[in-house]
């Protein structure tokens, strides 16, 4: 492990404050419903390393998959209609598994549903800073999802956040976090697609992300999904100029955060560009 690599992964020990941000893909099987194994799972891991004294905040994507799933939709809506009653079902059907399984590890859970407006204009924004940093000091942990049910426009176009990747990044501003976590269906970024290419390694630390690398990560994700390699990188551009180390893991292990916490090299690091 070379110098540079030892330095970003004591950052990533020493961090207090983590936004854990995970992928429909991850939470959810083909059909759309809920793989309640895995959310248990990570839902174990979070509160245990809440209860070793680090601060969680949980950005979750989800609504429209899931909710698409328990309305017996064969494939993710189109409409903007569909989405809308996909979401408010699937919002529901989120918070329930997700309070549940936090609750029995001792935790309070809140939710925060946000949209691109309300962190664009400053006194909504300090209202959503207020409030994250008022349950942080409460103890609870905050969960926060786009608020598909109302914002059209996000769902529509160029008004979302960019799926809850670049959602995440902009919460990990807001809450001042050390560290950012993006679990998704791949264990991080690979020299070329690792699906068709056996060559193909993980990188395991990024310092700078530039047009090559972005151009490389290519487009959408899963079909149960709107993010991809592309906005995770997104992200990772918002998140580390702030100061924020980011990482890409595979979320199918969530124990895997452990070692990552512990100092083992784990996804892909992306170096926060000064001093968090």
């Amino acid at each position: 492990m070379n110098e540079r690599i030892k330095q970003e992964m004591q950052r990533v020990s020493n961090a207090k404050r983590l936004v854990v941000k995970v992928g429909t893909s991850t939470l959810t099987y083909e059909n759309g419903l809920l793989n309640l194994r895995r959310v248990e799972s990570l839902v174990r891991v979070l509160s245990d390393i809440k209860n070793s004294g680090r601060e969680i905040v949980f950005v979750t994507s989800g609504a429209i998959g899931v909710g698409a799933g328990r309305l017996g939709m064969r494939e993710r809506p189109t409409d903007i209609g569909s989405k809308q009653a996909a979401a408010a079902v699937g919002q529901c059907e989120l918070m329930y598994v997700y309070d549940k399984y936090f609750a029995e590890h001792g935790h309070v859970t809140a939710q925060l549903l946000l949209t691109r407006d309300v962190v664009e204009e400053n006194h909504r924004k300090e209202n959503v800073v207020n409030t994250l940093s008022r349950l942080l000091e409460l103890g609870a942990v905050p969960i926060i999802n786009e608020n598909d049910t109302v914002a059209v426009e996000e769902i529509e176009s160029g008004g979302r956040f960019g799926d809850n990747d670049t959602l995440s990044a902009v919460v990990a501003m807001l809450a001042d976090a050390d560290l950012l976590i993006l679990l998704t269906d791949i264990d991080g970024l690979y020299s070329a697609d690792p699906r068709v290419n056996p060559d193909a390694h993980r990188v395991e630390l990024v310092e700078e992300i530039d047009d090559k690398l972005l151009a490389f990560a290519g487009g959408a994700g899963s079909a149960r999904g709107t993010g991809g390699m592309a906005t995770k990188l997104q992200a990772a551009q918002i998140a580390t100029p702030a100061g924020i180390t980011t990482v890409i893991m595979d979320g199918k292990a969530p124990k895997r955060i452990y070692d990552l916490l512990e100092g083992e090299p784990v996804g892909t690091i992306f170096a926060a560009q000064k001093e968090g």
